[in-house]
């Protein structure tokens, strides 16, 4: 149910007698109610607090007006108008009618959809003229905003990570639902990683005043193209947050959803013209890292309003639909790896299989699971239990060296083939680290060890538990964890760059996120990729690098 006053002021008397529309059509978003008359656009703020805006107020709606007004005036002074007042009185309520003062709204010029930049690309009317225009505009917008200490403050590199850490945090609960745990788990460890290993970037940006006070919201169905004019609507005003940036932020976010719409050349060639007009050759190195953040925020938005409005079966399957590519086109700007080799190590019980799970669909490759080799090697079923003396049956040395010898060659036949690979056992001997380590470098790939360690209270609860599983290829079991730990021989010999130490004693959901972290970063690093730059478009989703 609406509000008294927005059903009223759907009725054409509402308005001043001199631009009585025929029709009033109501358009709903998830922070404000339009009225839509044919020559103008009345827009009326929801009473909401979300956190990150606060309209529960009269005056505080009064004074979000006045701002939008103002800093959408930066670049569009033709189309916002000014502040009008809702007033009720004898006759009804009414836009600067008589009566008490109920209600603000922003007075704007209405635009012609038609006219909208989504529908254009939509139907393949923007030409490469009207691009190069458009990405001139917004450098002349950007060239003007206001910046200094305090919006550099606000918009760098703390303010990206507050920002970012905040998109997984409230996206958590869509996984499954609009975004796959594996897209969710890329773009989370993607996005940390190259916050943690480009800080310099992101620093240097700062320092030559590349943030500013920016739009925030800069996406294709708030751009008109009319005329050979440009007009540009809806600057965020209610959160400084969200709008001081990096420009580079700014012309990705529209250069994201120019990809959306698949028109990535279009999209370069805004990035091209843009960095043509400002001289910010710098922007590349962080391109994609902004647009994959862009199109994660506006997945995080489709979803926000797939859950907190009733929509119609149709549209709410357009909005779920959308939020999927969106969150997808998110893992499209994640860097491509070039194949590498990680082995897991560790006694049984630390989480080795969960990590290497967990990274392989963080990673998009493949596990080759040491306890199922073995089983297989056997000829026997991969889920029945062993339960043997230690170093005897299946694990004497005889048969674990003929498992690691194994998983050492199917290890370089994906690696000559072009393909990353992850083994999951223990890795007790130095010999077999040494071994893998011999394949990696023999067919020239990266190569890294990921020990997980956890205090030994928890190893004997999570050995004990497994025992009451069932289909669980380890015969790990706390009868033998001493046998084992006495045969550990510690891994000294690998070199630090190659060697991550992981704590596995804390939650699941923790110990994924920071694994996945570290060992993205790391990746970056030795494949040299820290500096990476972004082609300025994505592939077309159907080509989807990720």
């Amino acid at each position: 149910m609406h509000p008294e006053f927005v059903e009223a002021l759907l009725r054409p008397q509402a308005y001043p007698p001199g631009e009585r529309p025929e029709l009033v059509e109501l358009v709903e978003t998830h922070i404000s109610w339009l009225f839509l008359t044919g020559a103008y656009v009345y827009k009326v703020k929801k009473p909401l607090d979300l956190g990150f805006l606060d309209f529960t107020t009269l005056e505080r709606r009064r004074s979000f007006c006045q701002r939008e007004v103002t800093l959408n005036r930066r670049i569009s002074p033709e189309v916002y108008l000014g502040v009008v007042e809702i007033h009720h009185g004898p006759q009804g309520y009414a836009v600067d009618g008589p009566g008490e003062l109920v209600e603000y709204a922003v007075k704007m010029r209405q635009l012609p959809r038609d006219r909208a930049l989504r529908e254009l690309l939509r139907h393949g009317e923007v030409s490469s003229e009207a691009v190069r225009r458009l990405a001139r505009k917004l450098w002349e917008f950007h060239a003007d905003a206001e910046t200094g200490p305090e919006i550099t403050r606000l918009g760098g590199l703390e303010a990206v990570r507050v920002n970012t850490e905040e998109n997984f945090r409230q996206t958590r609960e869509f996984i499954g639902q609009t975004i796959p745990q594996g897209v969710f788990d890329r773009v989370r460890a993607f996005s940390e990683a190259f916050l943690e290993v480009r800080q310099d970037l992101f620093q240097r940006r700062q320092a030559e005043g590349r943030v500013r006070d920016c739009h925030g919201d800069l996406h294709t169905a708030n751009i008109f193209l009319m005329n050979g004019d440009v007009s540009i609507i809806d600057c965020i005003e209610f959160n400084q947050r969200f709008r001081y940036s990096d420009v580079a932020s700014d012309l990705a976010f529209l250069a994201m959803d120019m990809d959306y719409c698949d028109e990535p050349e279009l999209a370069g060639l805004l990035v091209e013209t843009y960095i043509e007009a400002s001289g910010d050759t710098g922007l590349r190195e962080t391109l994609d890292f902004y647009k994959c953040y862009r199109a994660y925020v506006r997945g995080k938005v489709s979803s926000f309003r797939l859950r907190d409005q009733e929509l119609p079966p149709e549209e709410q399957a357009e909005v779920g639909s959308g939020a999927r590519r969106y969150f997808d086109l998110a893992a499209s700007y994640t860097p491509v790896l070039p194949p590498f080799l990680l082995i897991t190590t560790g006694l049984m019980g630390t989480g080795k299989s969960f990590v290497a799970r967990g990274l392989a669909g963080c990673l998009k490759t493949r596990v080759l699971h040491s306890d199922v080799l073995r089983k297989e090697l056997a000829g026997v079923p991969s889920t029945q239990r062993h339960h043997e003396p230690w170093g005897t049956g299946l694990y004497d040395e005889e048969r674990s060296d003929a498992t690691y010898q194994e998983l050492h060659r199917r290890a370089r036949a994906r690696l000559e083939a072009g393909r990353s690979v992850i083994l999951d056992a223990s890795y007790r001997s130095r010999g077999w680290r040494h071994g893998a380590r011999q394949v990696a470098r023999e067919c020239g790939v990266p190569f890294l060890v990921v020990e997980c360690v956890a205090p030994e209270e928890v190893l004997r609860q999570r050995l004990e538990a497994r025992l009451r599983r069932m289909g669980v290829p380890s015969d790990g079991r706390w009868e033998l964890f001493h046998q084992q730990q006495e045969a550990f021989e510690p891994v000294t010999e690998i070199p630090g760059e190659e060697h991550l130490v992981v704590e596995t004693g804390c939650s699941r959901e923790e110990t994924q996120a920071r694994v996945q972290r570290e060992v993205f970063a790391r990746l970056l690093r030795v494949t040299g990729q820290e500096s990476f730059q972004g082609s300025g478009s994505a592939a077309p989703l159907a080509q989807s690098r990720a």
